[in-house]
């Protein structure tokens, strides 16, 4: 049996939290129960990617019993201590403010290559888009401007060990490589029609470019919907900090455009809502960055969102259940940008699906 069938086991988790979790909380006088909630639950015979929420109920000195969600984030073969590392080395930075809220690092199982870390409390951005609450969605997607400003004018220290294979296209997870074998096996050449060209027109785009940078910024690496939260009036939280690194901060510009049209779009099926949210953010964080839009930028911010158009149609083809429809809508919009040369911000893209 695979071993990460341990940490949705009652016992284990109840006598591993009493170990790692109580002495890093005095007020807890003990821990009356835990619910597992797999959030994310891929495991094959020895391998294994897998979130899990543990809610915990614990009891106080007084005897009154309040929750804490702790969360655990572990893959097989991409070990999570970087997440770990990353969210110690953020709160000692003091990113977290009045604003901006980070989950709490707890502890590492290197067993498991499991991170353990307390959740954040509150809805996700795309939560409210799925709602098609408009007034949050807005609110939210400023705020998310001004945190990856703040997130972006963090020093980097060369002494922290970065995640390095995260920093440019060619070599971050899963790779190019492993995605053409993978499309290879289990699709005729036609049905992902021009992927690989465009993977590898954006290898080619970024190694330009990234030589030539001044600096290297700390990004997110993973910027969406899906990784904000609303942890109150005002206030935003980010959360998976997997692909953490320092590389060109237009990556997290560009993906974030691209994936809130990409969800708006499809969600809430108002392409000029999604165009609107996507100048908001982008005039925002120019705003709160104190950066200036000249062409150099927005050819990267266009990059990088012509590549993470292109990852989420890899994602559509490779998947538990996947969806080549889906991944060739993704890869006829990229296709149309590109023709007509306009600006990521600027799109008007009509998702069917």
């Amino acid at each position: 049996m695979n071993k990460i069938y341990q940490l949705l086991d009652q016992n284990f988790i109840f006598d591993l939290f009493n170990q790692k979790v109580l002495p890093k909380y005095p007020q807890i006088k003990k821990i009356n129960k835990i619910e597992i909630i797999p959030y994310k639950k891929m495991i094959w015979e020895t391998t294994y990617h897998v979130v899990f929420s543990y809610h915990l109920f614990w009891e106080n000195a007084t005897g009154e019993e309040k929750k804490m969600e702790i969360v655990c984030s572990a893959h097989s073969n991409e070990p999570r201590k970087n997440v770990l590392d990353t969210l110690n080395y953020l709160w000692k930075k003091k990113l977290p403010s009045a604003e901006l809220k980070l989950p709490r690092p707890l502890f590492y199982l290197s067993e498991f290559e499991a991170t353990f870390y307390r959740a954040l409390s509150g809805k996700t951005l795309l939560h409210y888009i799925k709602e098609g609450n408009k007034e949050k969605i807005s609110s939210l997607i400023s705020a998310s401007a001004r945190m990856f400003a703040r997130l972006h004018q963090l020093p980097v220290d060369s002494d922290f060990q970065f995640h390095l294979d995260n920093q440019k296209i060619a070599t971050v997870v899963p790779g190019e490589k492993f995605i053409y074998q993978e499309l290879a096996s289990r699709f005729k050449n036609g049905e992902y029609e021009d992927l690989p060209a465009f993977y590898a027109k954006c290898i080619e785009q970024e190694n330009k470019t990234f030589p030539v940078l001044e600096k290297r910024f700390l990004i997110h690496g993973d910027a969406h919907p899906e990784n904000i939260i609303k942890v109150g009036e005002n206030k935003v939280g980010l959360i998976d900090f997997t692909d953490f690194s320092p590389a060109d901060f237009a990556r997290d510009l560009g993906a974030f455009i691209q994936q809130i049209e990409y969800k708006i779009v499809r969600k809430v099926e108002d392409l000029a809502f999604a165009r609107e949210m996507k100048k908001l953010f982008l005039a925002e964080y120019l705003k709160a960055s104190g950066r200036v839009l000249d062409s150099d930028l927005q050819e990267r911010i266009n990059l990088y969102y012509d590549w993470t158009a292109l990852r989420t149609a890899v994602y559509w083809f490779l998947n538990h259940h996947p969806s080549p429809v889906n991944g060739r809508e993704l890869l006829s919009a990229i296709r149309e940008r590109q023709k007509t040369g306009r600006q990521a911000q600027d799109l008007m893209v009509n998702y069917k699906s």
